[in-house]
Formats: C-alpha cells, sequence, structure tokens
C-alpha cells in the first residue's frame, strides 16, 4: 500500500495565473509552517500561484528509528552525504513533485514558469526535482543539499541550465554546512547554473535576509510578463 499524500494548501493566483511555486517544507513540518509566508510572497507576485504539499507520514530512521513523522524520505542519519540514501523514497517523492508540476502544466503554465523550493528535506526534494524531464523556472533549496550526488547524472537534459539558489546557514547543526558547500561544488563542476548564499551565524532555521533574497529570486525567475518572441 503506498503512502498517503495529503491535499497540498493552495494559494491561487490573485490576477491572471502566469506562474506556479511548489514549495516543500522539512522533516515533521506540514504544508502550514511556510503557507503562513505565501501571502507575503503573493503580495509582490500576485500572478503566481503558490502550493505547499504535505509530506506523507512515514517511518522515520533516525535516533534509533520506531518514530512517524512527516517526511519526504526516510532519513537515518546527520551524515547525509556520507552514508547510503533513502533513493526509492527520495524518487518516489520526486515522481510526486512531478504530478504537480504536471496539474500546472494541465491548467496552462508552462513548466517553465513553474519553480520548486523547499527547507531541509523539502531543499533536498527541490534538488532532487532537476532530476525531471520537465524544464523548470527553477529551483531553490533552503539549508538543503543534493541528494544522490555519486550518481549520474545530477541534473537531466531539461535542466541542465535551469537557475539554482542554494541558502545555508553557516552556524546549521542538522545538515551540516559543509553538505550545502559540497553539493554547490557538485553542481558548479557538472555545469549547472548555481549560485550559493551564506547566512553567518544562522542556523537550521531561515531569517529575515534569506526569504527576502528568495522572493527576490523567484521574482527575478517569473517576471509579471513573459516577453514576447523576436
Amino acid at each position: 500500500m503506498g503512502l498517503a499524500y495529503p491535499e497540498p494548501v493552495v494559494l491561487p493566483a490573485t490576477s491572471l495565473h502566469t506562474a506556479s511555486i511548489i514549495f516543500l517544507h522539512g522533516l515533521g513540518d506540514t504544508a502550514d509552517g511556510w503557507a503562513r509566508y505565501g501571502p507575503r510572497w503573493q503580495a509582490e507576485m500576485p500572478y503566481t500561484k503558490f502550493i505547499f504539499p504535505t509530506a506523507p507520514t512515514r517511518p522515520i530512521g533516525l535516533d534509533g528509528g520506531g518514530k512517524n513523522s512527516t517526511g519526504w524520505y526516510d532519513l537515518t542519519t546527520l551524515e547525509v552525504m556520507d552514508k547510503p540514501e533513502d533513493e526509492a523514497g527520495l524518487r518516489e517523492t520526486a515522481r510526486y513533485v512531478d504530478r504537480l508540476i504536471a496539474e500546472e502544466v494541465a491548467e496552462g503554465v508552462p513548466s517553465t514558469r513553474v519553480a520548486i523550493a523547499g527547507f531541509s528535506q523539502g531543499g533536498v526534494t527541490s534538488l532532487m526535482a532537476l532530476r525531471s524531464n520537465y524544464s523548470l523556472a527553477g529551483v531553490v533549496s533552503l539549508s538543503g543539499y543534493l541528494p544522490l550526488a555519486t550518481q549520474a547524472p545530477e541534473v537531466s537534459p531539461a535542466n541542465a541550465r535551469t537557475p539554482i539558489f542554494m541558502c545555508h546557514g553557516d552556524q546549521d547543526q542538522v545538515i551540516a554546512y559543509r553538505y550545502g558547500r559540497r553539493s554547490f561544488d557538485i553542481l558548479q563542476t557538472a555545469g549547472a547554473n548555481v549560485h550559493f548564499k551564506t547566512y553567518w551565524g544562522i542556523g537550521h532555521s531561515t531569517s529575515f535576509d534569506e526569504l527576502e533574497d528568495v522572493v527576490a529570486f523567484f521574482k527575478d525567475l517569473l517576471p509579471a510578463r513573459v516577453a514576447s518572441p523576436s
């Protein structure tokens, strides 16, 4: 029996819908943890539909296991890039995100006007979306890392030049800063269009400055009007 995915929290566009942003929460959280930022972002991007999914409840092996929690994949260690990963869970979640993208495309929004973003496990999942065959507007990863980094290709041809914005606090005590930097280095070496920003003194959380940077990145990726073909 498959995992149950709750209905996402959706903030419809308040003007003509021409763009969509899917934002994925972290381990143990729900859509509500990030949907509270939606109205602030939407005030600057009224043409954008914001989608905040909630991960299914699953067994999580961290701290000895035995606990069920919302999670995009199982996590058994914080040595996230140095130990085996839950490849099956990551790929299942990637298929779910692809279904969300497909729903937006079916509504008439091209995938190139859909951005994927997330925090912690959600940030990992957003980077997993670089493997999608849908060409995306962009990807944002807050306090995340590149999953399955030893397996090629890390980026599908459809997203070879998709803009990527990685944000990480240098005091992160959950997803160590070094994993964010290592992920950036791997992506940069692979030729990805990736930018990394350090937030000094910030742990495994976000900050006003980081959220302002994310909004600016969203607006740059998804301007109000798509340029007419020349």
